[in-house]
């Protein structure tokens, strides 16, 4: 089974790179971040014809995570709440970060972690406290069901220094700080890891570069889209690699695929 998580930066803007990336790649599961629409507006069509089911949870403008795949899904559910009590959610449904199902025995979770702005604002607060519920509800996942979990998506997180092109001040960048790193780091004690680095030890490996230093000519990118396993799956993973291809594209996203391969079960 191929998984591919992509932060697509609006599905309808990437509608098209997208399909084509699918037709090249016959990934089984494509996990979608920041589709940027409402529910009833997301073009469903072209993949149903590619043969792909469809399970989104989205909003206008902002944020949208979408879970497309060729076998049909099941236990699909949406948000912390679907997990967790109401009253320990409060609001952070709000925002549509969160959409798991089961997918041949897999339990996937496509998250899009919130970015956080800058060190100390409340947008980096909101962030901290999101991770947090985050590994409660991964947690209760974890404690009540016999599915391996899949946790993949845009974490917003460049956990280790080799993550990053350019390491220098990153206490006091967003996506690198130490409490960021902290709290990703409490959510994987869980019994999660990563299958990039299961493969690829080296630096230098990037799956986002931001459009404004037109950092993707030399380069100077951030890792921070990820695949996190649990035990048997990570035993089971065979590759895991960043697709730069779409990156190359005119008016990508600023994101590149991540792909993690895994071999058939027991």
């Amino acid at each position: 089974m191929k998984i591919a998580t992509w932060n697509v930066n609006s599905i309808r803007s990437r509608q098209e790179q997208v399909i084509n990336w699918l037709q090249e790649t016959k990934v089984d599961v494509l996990c979608l971040q920041e589709t940027k629409v409402v529910d009833a507006d997301f073009p469903r069509s072209p993949f149903e014809e590619l043969g792909y089911h469809l399970y989104v949870s989205g909003q206008k403008s902002y944020n949208g995570v979408a879970i497309l795949t060729l076998l049909p899904a099941e236990e699909v559910s949406t948000g912390f709440a679907s997990v967790l009590p109401v009253d320990m959610v409060g609001d952070f449904d709000d925002q549509k970060r969160i959409i798991t199902a089961v997918v041949d025995g897999i339990r996937i979770v496509n998250l899009y972690v919130p970015n956080g702005a800058t060190l100390g604002s409340d947008k980096y607060n909101y962030k901290l406290l999101w991770l947090k519920l985050l590994r409660q509800y991964l947690q209760s996942l974890l404690a009540e069901e016999p599915h391996e979990l899949s946790v993949c998506g845009d974490f917003n997180i460049a956990l280790e220094d080799r993550d990053i092109h350019n390491p220098q001040g990153k206490e006091n960048h967003v996506m690198a700080s130490p409490r960021e790193r902290q709290a990703l780091g409490e959510v994987l004690d869980l019994g999660l890891a990563d299958a990039f680095r299961k493969f690829t030890l080296e630096g230098g490996h990037f799956s986002w570069w931001d459009y404004r230093t037109r950092a993707f000519s030399g380069n100077r990118g951030w890792r921070i889209d990820h695949h996190y396993l649990t035990s048997n799956l990570y035993e089971r993973a065979i590759s895991c690699i960043i697709d730069v291809s779409p990156r190359k594209l005119t008016k990508p996203s600023d994101h590149a695929p991540v792909i993690v391969e895994l071999s058939p079960g027991s």
